[in-house]
């Protein structure tokens, strides 16, 4: 990895050494500058499992992308500066889908005087890595929780956000997460084939974009806007997401956003 690369993409500047202190601001740093998004699976690209490709999506050419392509592109990081990272599978929303659930997402354990959960790829998660102890840890004025139950652990997470999801300590392979990517991505039972989403924090709080409605939440609260033509939401995505699309990309975009719009308007 061209490691320079990857921190003057994440605009940072701080210390190198393998750290708490470093990992928490690298972690930070990498949430800040770049967004989740399943893009590409709505534009008729297929994400590709591999390092690479993920480098040249996000660093080189500035876009974001979704868990695996975040936490694989963080942990290749992390590597390069000497921390101990081990890839672990992970199953988010198990309630609702069942052992289908296995591996619909990566996470990382990186190993210093403790263990600590680290995660870019949650899209609206945890902005600083979790001591891996059971326990409530709040960040500014969100809350998250860890418990665990035998050699499963399990991560809720804060009033605003998505399921969480359970795990083991069983280490992975990158290309172990192969076969669920490709369902992920060209399932139409998937939710990332159903919804065009980005999400970003901010020094505030979260933004994300689920569609068409555009959600900011900070401490006082949930604020949601329904973007109602292709400008605005050409506006959202690069000034509220830092994603500057072709103009053909972007309304193609929009034409899937706004019809499975009305379409779930039509059912309410």
């Amino acid at each position: 990895m061209n490691i320079d690369a990857y921190l003057d993409r994440i605009y940072y500047r701080g210390e190198r050494t393998p750290s708490l202190e470093t990992l928490a601001a690298l972690h930070r740093a990498h949430l800040l500058a770049i967004t989740y998004e399943n893009l590409d699976i709505h534009l008729g690209r297929y994400v590709e499992l591999d390092q690479r490709a993920m480098f040249d999506k996000m660093v080189t050419r500035r876009r974001g992308g979704w868990c695996f392509e975040m936490n694989g592109l963080f942990a290749w990081a992390l590597r390069e500066l000497g921390f101990s990272v081990t890839l672990l599978a992970s199953a988010v929303n198990r309630a609702a889908q069942g052992d289908n659930a296995e591996r619909n997402h990566l996470v990382l354990l990186v190993q210093l005087d403790r263990p600590y959960l680290v995660d870019v790829g949650f899209g609206n998660g945890f902005l600083r890595p979790l001591l891996l102890e059971p326990g409530i840890y709040r960040q500014g004025f969100l809350d998250y929780r860890l418990a665990r139950e035998g050699d499963r652990w399990y991560f809720t997470n804060h009033a605003h956000g998505g399921p969480g999801y359970d795990f083991t300590l069983r280490p992975h392979r990158l290309d172990e997460f192969a076969d669920k990517s490709h369902e992920l991505q060209t399932s139409p039972e998937s939710g990332f084939v159903r919804v065009v989403v980005c999400h970003r924090f901010t020094p505030d709080g979260i933004l994300s974009l689920r569609g068409a409605v555009l959600r900011s939440v900070t401490a006082a609260g949930a604020r949601d806007e329904v973007i109602e033509d292709e400008a605005t939401y050409q506006r959202a995505l690069a000034e509220q997401f830092d994603l500057h699309l072709p103009a053909d990309e972007t309304a193609r975009l929009w034409r899937t956003v706004w019809e499975k719009h009305v379409e779930f308007m039509a059912q309410q």
